[in-house]
């Protein structure tokens, strides 16, 4: 087996609209959004009678694709929350960015939580962790020339 490509990331939420916009504002372009509902749906995910909203957003390069999910049924189980960066599994999802002064600027004025502080590692790169809606962590990447 050989992977030939990543498809997507997808992250199930709450607030598919607070969710989409935050990720809308970051720059990700909207797809499109429906319900996904039907046996197909219920065979590869293993729970029944699926109906399930989601948005898919792709970054402006077109190479990645975040997909966004809110279930109306089954009913979507509690997560972790605000958990922090040590916690088993998926915990960040990473986007580079051209200005990460400025886009940080734009998220806080938002009211996005800084995680920790702005860095600079090894000279190369800036970066920092923001908490976006239903405690979704995004790491920001500057490259420095």
């Amino acid at each position: 087996m050989t992977i030939q490509r990543w498809e997507n990331v997808s992250i199930v939420v709450n607030d598919l609209a607070a969710a989409t916009s935050f990720f809308v504002e970051l720059g990700l372009k909207e797809l499109g959004s429906g319900l996904v509902e039907g046996e197909w749906v219920d065979q590869v995910s293993g729970l029944e009678g699926v109906q399930v909203d989601v948005t898919m957003l792709e970054t402006p390069d077109g190479h990645g694709r975040l997909e966004l999910m809110s279930f109306r049924s089954p009913q979507a189980l509690p997560g972790v929350g605000a958990a922090p960066s040590n916690t088993l599994g998926l915990r960040r999802i990473a986007f580079g960015v051209d200005d990460l002064d400025a886009d940080v600027a734009m998220l806080l004025a938002r009211g996005v939580e800084l995680v920790g502080d702005v860095v600079t590692y090894a000279d190369t790169v800036r970066m920092c962790y923001v908490r976006g809606p239903e405690g979704i962590v995004v790491m920001l990447t500057q490259q420095l020339n």
